[in-house]
């Protein structure tokens, strides 16, 4: 049978495909704005056909339906990655959160929780019959490589990324074809603090490095101060907008790159459309399986490699805390780690934490004495190597607990200064 016989056979609408969904399975949903919004609605809407069907996945940037408490005996999310539209079902006992690093994922899949079914979305078909998918490489091919049955939307709006992203449509179950809007994500607000924070940043980069960039305010604020810099690299599990406007610019080349050079590395992407399209077909960008992209011996291949990370808290040892606040769970690792370790091991590499000083409306530090009880440490303080606020730069790879306490100091807010001298004074009472 030749594909596109495949194609038509398994052609059905989304209430069709999602009846093949059967009450006690594990359904591995596609990655972040790579979510195949059309079968989720599906889904939630043959709600009343299912029982304890478990959803796993990342970051959801949908809508989340099946977290909201009517669907409470119908489904039940086991999350990696805990967002804005699941915080409160974690809270309340709807949903789970499974500790992992972003790398481990797709061999969690294949050897501890296998999918029976994999929602994903896809471009459509080349002419050999291969699928894109887009924006959400990650774990998702994993997923569909390991399920039982695969239920794939077929987007006309997916654009279709090039490296080791592609499905052929015989692994497909079921195709759904659409044309809804990929799910795009604004730029942030950068406040000042955040560009003071991005300026103190881009100290650290120069000519020639490859970035690893995350999402948010930060990253987007350090993109600000690079557009002095001359042949930078990507190396990073996702990009958004902000890099798109560095290539263009012809700050972003990718020729001093150690490995795939001439590329933009990533995994997954968030963005606006001016981001998909710029991606669409382009030789420029490589999109690789985390189980690859996030490697801490793949990220340190690349010389001269600049990790930049967020966090929540960070202890007068240099322990970093960016998953949870106490006991309360509100985001997941990620990449941090694989990245932090891997830029630990370039050559030439920096590994940065950037956070701004204070949090509350700036009546609570994030440098603390003491990490709030409960709290997860993410980042070790044997990992760390620079953190930043929008204070300063301490460096700590290397430095004596007593040192490492000063160096944060000096860059917590004003404010907060005395009181952390207070506890130094009481922990290192002797002085040289």
């Amino acid at each position: 049978m030749d594909w596109k016989t495949w194609y038509q056979e398994h052609l059905c609408p989304p209430q069709q495909a999602v009846r093949r969904i059967r009450s006690g399975d594990r359904v591995v949903v596609a990655h972040a704005t790579g979510e195949p919004s059309l079968l989720l609605d599906a889904m939630v809407a043959n709600a009343a056909q299912y029982e304890h069907v478990e959803i796993v996945h990342m970051v959801a940037m949908g809508k989340a339906e099946y977290c909201q408490p009517a669907y409470d005996r119908n489904f039940h999310h086991n999350s990696f990655f805990l967002g804005a539209t699941s915080r409160a079902a974690a809270a309340e006992g709807r949903a789970d959160f499974t500790p992992v690093y972003f790398s481990e994922i797709p061999a969690l899949l294949r050897d501890h929780l296998h999918p029976n079914v994999a929602l994903i979305q896809v471009s459509p078909p080349d002419e050999h019959g291969y699928c894109s998918l887009g924006v959400s490489v990650d774990y998702t091919k994993t997923a569909a490589e390991e399920a039982d049955l695969v239920i794939a939307q077929v987007n006309q709006n997916m654009p279709r990324t090039l490296g080791d992203s592609f499905l052929h449509v015989t692994r497909f179950d079921c195709i759904v074809e659409s044309c809804t809007p990929v799910i795009e994500l604004p730029p942030p607000k950068i406040s000042q603090v955040e560009r003071a924070i991005g300026q103190n940043v881009a100290q650290l980069v120069r000519d020639g490095d490859t970035l690893q960039l995350g999402i948010g305010a930060i990253p987007d604020a350090v993109l600000l101060f690079l557009k002095e810099k001359n042949d930078l690299g990507i190396h990073t599990e996702m990009f958004s907008d902000g890099v798109v406007e560095l290539a263009e610019a012809g700050n972003i080349t990718n020729q001093k790159k150690t490995l795939h050079r001439g590329q933009s590395v990533a995994t997954f992407l968030m963005g606006t459309r001016r981001l998909y399209d710029y991606v669409d077909n382009n030789p420029a960008v490589a999109m690789y399986p985390v189980q690859y992209v996030n490697d801490p011996y793949v990220i340190a291949q690349n010389d001269n490699l600049v990790s930049i990370n967020s966090c929540v808290q960070i202890d007068l040892m240099g322990q970093v805390v960016s998953t949870s606040v106490g006991l309360r769970q509100i985001s997941g690792v990620g990449g941090q780690i694989d990245f932090v370790r891997g830029a630990n091991m370039s050559k030439g590499g920096r590994a940065i934490m950037a956070m701004p000083s204070t949090t509350g409306k700036g009546k609570v530090s994030k440098i603390v004495p003491f990490l709030d009880p409960g709290s997860a440490v993410t980042t070790t303080r044997n990992d760390v190597n620079y953190v930043i606020t929008e204070c300063g730069i301490a460096q700590l790879r290397g430095k004596t607990l007593r040192q490492r306490a000063e160096a944060l100091i000096e860059i917590a807010h004003p404010d907060f200064r005395d009181a952390l001298r207070e506890e130094y004074r009481r922990r290192f009472p002797r002085t040289y």
